[in-house]
């Protein structure tokens, strides 16, 4: 089985290219399960309902949230109502949405996805790994893949739940930081990790915003508006090699798709 984890779509450039590339992706690389971080797609904070749609047409099969989730109330009733969209499962219980949620492959896999929120450096928000305990208790035994996207800012938080879930998970991959690692691995359990997917959205900027714009309120103080950016477009996740049978991984490897490569698949 491959997996495609696709790092936080940052506003209209990083929906744009994951809409133009996804089914070409999922061709050439085989993909049987696509899940994204959205949780920055609209104007780069929060998801609208007409995003969420525009993604799971174009074929993400789960969207993964964070502390953004609800900036825009519309979604809410989508979280409610839709089975493949998550908040973090460390929020309160009253809060809206699923914490976790079971995908069926074409061929029929079952695919169980995870979203946490790490507290290093974050809002404060109830335990990660007591949510993730009580979860794993809770899926059905033949369910054998299991996705955790850590939404965490500090590395060692995210180090540390990659260690906690190995041999438990088929993966924990990092989101939230917007900057790809060079740490992907696959653990002696059989869990693939990454610290950061990275950003799908325009890389000429500061995690996805306008330089200038950034600098000013920076060396000011004076605020302005964080406009996404538009330059160097850029899709970054990992692809999983995974063993349906034992839910192990038994490969990562990182991605990056580029803007120019997209429109050279276009033409």
């Amino acid at each position: 089985m491959r997996i495609l984890m696709i790092g936080d779509i940052v506003g209209k450039p990083g929906r744009q290219i994951v809409v133009k590339s996804l089914a070409h992706l999922r061709q050439r690389e085989g993909i049987d399960v696509v899940v994204a971080n959205a949780e920055n797609a609209a104007a780069g904070s929060g998801i609208t309902k007409a995003i969420y749609r525009e993604l799971i047409d174009a074929g993400v099969d789960c969207v993964t949230l964070g502390d953004h989730i609800y900036r825009r109330s519309e979604i809410i009733h989508v979280l409610q109502k839709e089975d493949n969209i998550l908040k973090p499962a460390n929020y309160p219980e009253s809060s809206p949405g699923k914490g976790w949620t079971v995908i069926n492959t074409p061929g029929g896999r079952k695919v169980a996805v995870v979203s946490l929120l790490g507290r290093v450096f974050m809002k404060p928000v109830d335990c990660p790994w007591q949510a993730i305990d009580r979860i794993l208790g809770e899926l059905p035994t033949e369910i054998k893949v299991i996705l955790v996207d850590f939404h965490a800012e500090a590395t060692s938080d995210k180090q540390l739940m990659g260690r906690y879930l190995d041999g438990r998970v088929t993966a924990v991959l990092g989101t939230h930081t917007h900057v790809p690692t060079a740490d992907e691995c696959v653990f002696s359990g059989g869990t693939a990790f990454q610290c950061d997917l990275g950003m799908t959205g325009p890389y000429d900027s500061i995690l996805g915003r306008k330089i200038e714009r950034v600098l000013e309120t920076t060396r000011t103080f004076c605020p302005t508006t964080f406009d996404v950016a538009s330059g160097d477009v850029r899709l970054s996740g990992a692809v999983l090699e995974v063993d349906p049978s034992t839910g192990k991984a038994t490969d990562i490897r990182r991605l990056v798709i580029r803007q120019d490569e997209v429109d050279e698949w276009l033409k």
